[in-house]
């Protein structure tokens, strides 16, 4: 199967501020910038079959940034969690809300005030990126590589996925801003190829053509060829 590669957007205002952004509009600052440049650097010589992102500008500007000759295709699946209420807030003010806790420790229960549920977010975030993974298999082959530019928890969730881990154990997951997090799918398991990797050389994800297997040989005729011959024991 094709190789996912997982991009988080830069560091925003929000993320440099203590906010959790959710849906709202937030841009890059000057640091998620400069990373999206890097990453950019890193990614530029991967021939990407497909490139896919979060509809949320962030991640638009990260692609923008990162490989301005691609114009990415909008998937709403990728979309950051909607945390309702809670979208703008300090992250200090939320920890003291009785729901912070099981945010962090139970999150498959979690449906935030007037926002989406972890579930759901897990739940079309993985179908979002299963269903473009058998399309670019189906398209460009088994090697192919393709990228998808989303948001912390939702790429947290489909590693978690990938792992078959429960949901309740994804904030054990990390996925700092501009990192790359890269997955191949198989008929049998997903394999965890990368993760969070925020500076090491990515040309090694690029797998490499498969050798044709050559055509068997047809058997000798001779009892030699199996262990027999004239001399061999009857």
């Amino acid at each position: 199967m094709a190789t996912l590669l997982l991009l988080r957007h830069g560091r925003t205002t929000a993320n440099a501020d203590g906010g959790l952004a959710g849906r709202q509009p937030v841009e890059l600052d000057d640091t998620g910038r400069a990373q999206a440049t890097a990453v950019g650097e890193r990614l530029h010589a991967l021939p990407l079959a497909t490139v896919v992102t979060s509809p949320l500008i962030r991640c638009r500007q990260t692609l923008e940034l990162a490989l301005p000759q691609v114009q990415p295709v909008v998937e709403e699946g990728l979309i950051e969690c909607g945390y309702g209420a809670w979208e703008g807030q300090p992250l200090k003010k939320l920890a003291r809300e009785p729901l912070w806790p099981v945010v962090q420790q139970h999150p498959s229960a979690v449906v935030f005030p007037e926002g989406e549920s972890m579930a759901a977010m897990a739940a079309r975030a993985v179908a979002a990126v299963r269903t473009w993974d058998a399309a670019v298999t189906a398209e460009h082959g088994p090697e192919a590589v393709w990228l998808a530019c989303s948001h912390g928890d939702v790429i947290k969730a489909i590693v978690a996925d990938a792992l078959g881990v429960h949901l309740d154990l994804f904030q054990r997951i990390v996925a700092d801003p501009a990192s790359v997090t890269a997955i191949r799918y198989t008929p049998l398991r997903p394999f965890l190829v990368r993760l969070n990797d925020t500076g090491g050389d990515l040309a090694g994800l690029v797998p490499p053509p498969r050798k044709r297997r050559r055509r068997a040989t047809r058997p000798t005729d001779s009892d030699a060829a199996v262990g027999g011959g004239a001399g061999a024991a009857g």
